[in-house]
């Protein structure tokens, strides 16, 4: 019997290859035999291919959505009651995904969390093999402090950590402040890679310039100085900041109405913050861009290998997730696991920032994407 390749799956094709009958000394022989694997440590592939080699992925991530109007009060609290110092070392509050068993992570290979400092506090200065990142939803009067470079926090700015910076956080000003951190927290847990080392009690400088050391060498398009032209594996910009973001969307978008190819699809602008050394992603490990669609603009259904965390940053619309329609606002976060179908519809223009674990999946060649209603990508 033939079995077809689109419907087939590992139960219909063994349903469909009948295995004789054991006689009963190959029945006790059988029996024998799991139970001389179990005692050397050993599970045969038979027993286990639908699990280990599905024909699609099947995660246990769970789309899921966390409100900010939920969210940043719990913050607030733990602002009262949990201080920011050694031991805790952040006032950081991960998304745990409701698929992974109590887990502190948002999917398999990410971690994203609400950080909380509040008004004249001091977060300590460490450094970690896990790359890190903030994006500032609101709020300002923070400075990121990374390998002694004071870097300033404001609303819609992308912040850099990569992995085994020293970097502290220091509130300048007598209002607290809220953020999302974004890290491979799993998946280098996963890898048995983390190593953590303590710094300074503080941070090394606590200036408040406007403008980080790293920008002033690095923040000019298309121009690189030449006292580094050797490629760094993360990106040595500290802050791609917002108005240049929001630009690069705006004109993205006039260019459209002036009838020129510039846009995702119709109506969906969309950038990827890069590495200005390689022009590839901005970490070894993060993937991150911002989406920003007009009023009654749509995306595609999508589905794609690799997992992805969204933020809305303005505006309202909703996103479709595995079927299910779920309303966004500003603040909101939604997580999209592995190959689990998604798309979005704005009802006000909508702006959006996202971060993946694509460049694993692309550098082990195990990427892949597939739209409905179009041919695979």
């Amino acid at each position: 019997m033939s079995i077809s390749a689109e419907n087939a799956t590992h139960e219909s094709v063994a349903a469909a290859h009948s295995v004789p009958e054991h006689t009963p000394e190959e029945a006790v022989q059988l029996k024998q035999l799991y139970k001389d694997f179990d005692r050397e440590n050993l599970i045969p592939l038979w027993t286990q291919i639908a699990d280990l080699m599905p024909m699609v992925p099947s995660p246990k991530a769970l789309p899921h959505v966390w409100r900010w109007n939920d969210l940043y009060p719990l913050a607030a609290r733990s602002g009262d009651l949990v201080p920011v110092g050694r031991g805790g070392e952040r006032r950081a509050i991960a998304l745990a995904n409701p698929g992974l068993g109590g887990k502190p992570y948002a999917t398999p290979t990410l971690w994203a969390a609400i950080q909380y400092l509040g008004a004249r506090e001091t977060a300590p200065e460490h450094r970690h093999s896990q790359n890190a990142f903030r994006f500032v939803v609101e709020g300002e009067g923070v400075w990121t402090v990374v390998n002694g470079d004071p870097v300033r926090m404001s609303r819609g700015d992308f912040l850099l950590t990569p992995g085994w910076n020293f970097h502290g956080h220091h509130n300048d000003t007598d209002e607290p402040m809220a953020w999302i951190d974004g890290l491979d927290i799993p998946f280098a847990h996963y890898a048995d890679a983390g190593f953590f080392e303590f710094g300074t009690e503080r941070v090394t400088d606590e200036a408040t310039p406007d403008i980080s050391r790293s920008e002033r060498l690095w923040a000019h398009p298309g121009l690189r100085p030449l006292s580094g032209l050797d490629n760094t594996t993360s990106s040595p910009i500290a802050a791609y900041r917002w108005e240049y973001t929001d630009r690069a969307l705006r004109e993205q978008l006039l260019l459209e109405d002036e009838g020129h190819p510039a846009t995702v699809s119709q109506g969906h602008a969309a950038i990827r913050y890069t590495n200005p050394t390689t022009g590839g992603d901005v970490m070894p490990t993060i993937r991150a861009e911002f989406h920003r669609l007009r009023a009654g603009a749509a995306t595609d259904a999508v589905h794609e290998v690799g997992s992805s965390v969204w933020q809305v940053f303005e505006g309202s619309g909703t996103a479709v997730l595995n079927g299910e329609t779920r309303t966004l606002e500003k603040g909101d976060l939604f997580v999209v696991p592995s190959w689990a179908a998604w798309s979005l519809q704005a009802d006000t223009e909508f702006d959006l920032f996202r971060f993946s674990d694509a460049p694993i999946f692309e550098r082990l060649n195990f990427n892949r994407t597939y739209a409905e209603g179009r041919k695979n990508a």
